[in-house]
């Protein structure tokens, strides 16, 4: 990378740090592109070079939220021998890195607003593409291991995610972390064992 390239990589990220603390704390809607010139002392083009517009650069910011987010859970899961433990730590790490995350609530609001352009569902979708596939290969494994019973992973994967998304929704507006982190092992101990009493046949 030559001297040209590497002030230009980082100007990017002095824009992208400091809009990311301008969303966290005045929103998606209420921060211009004006309030991160000023912040950063770049241009308007600069910032328009590098991110082509406002919902450019928060969909830059939603890609490195994610792509961090996967890189600590893969350190994480290496701690885990068991899927009950290993499923236990996965919530634990969405309640912290998702619902405690500066951007959450400037996320909801970012979905709202420029939900009819194309790059944003787009965007939706292969995260949540992305998050079924990691859950379906946590159940593969834990199958294979003999530790859950053989099903189509990719349908469970898919319950799973839809759980731990309604958990979110739900959970959002809840100042306790740890009334929040108690309802997440809670879902997961269902998830994995039911609620049913089976009882012995006569």
């Amino acid at each position: 990378m030559n001297k040209k390239q590497l002030q230009s990589e980082q100007t990017k990220k002095k824009v992208a740090e400091a809009a990311r603390a301008l969303f966290a704390q005045k929103g998606y809607t209420a921060t211009s592109i004006e309030d991160i010139v000023a912040a950063t002392g770049s241009s308007k083009g600069n910032i328009y070079y590098h991110f082509h517009n406002k919902e450019g650069l928060f969909l830059y910011l939603l890609d490195e939220w994610d792509r961090d987010w996967k890189e600590q859970w893969a350190e994480k899961e290496k701690l885990y021998t068991t899927v009950e433990e290993k499923l236990y730590g996965f919530a634990e790490h969405l309640v912290v890195n998702d619902l405690n995350h500066p951007l959450t609530k400037a996320t909801d609001e970012f979905i709202y607003s420029e939900w009819a352009r194309n790059d944003v569902q787009e965007e939706v979708a292969n995260y949540l593409s992305d998050h079924v596939q990691l859950n379906q290969r946590m159940l593969q494994q834990a199958m294979d291991a003999g530790e859950l019973k053989s099903a189509d992973a990719r349908t469970l994967g898919f319950i799973l995610e839809g759980l731990l998304m309604g958990l979110g929704e739900m959970s959002k507006r809840s100042p306790n972390h740890e009334a929040t982190l108690n309802i997440y092992r809670q879902a997961i101990h269902v998830f994995l064992h039911g609620t049913v009493v089976h009882k012995p046949r006569a």
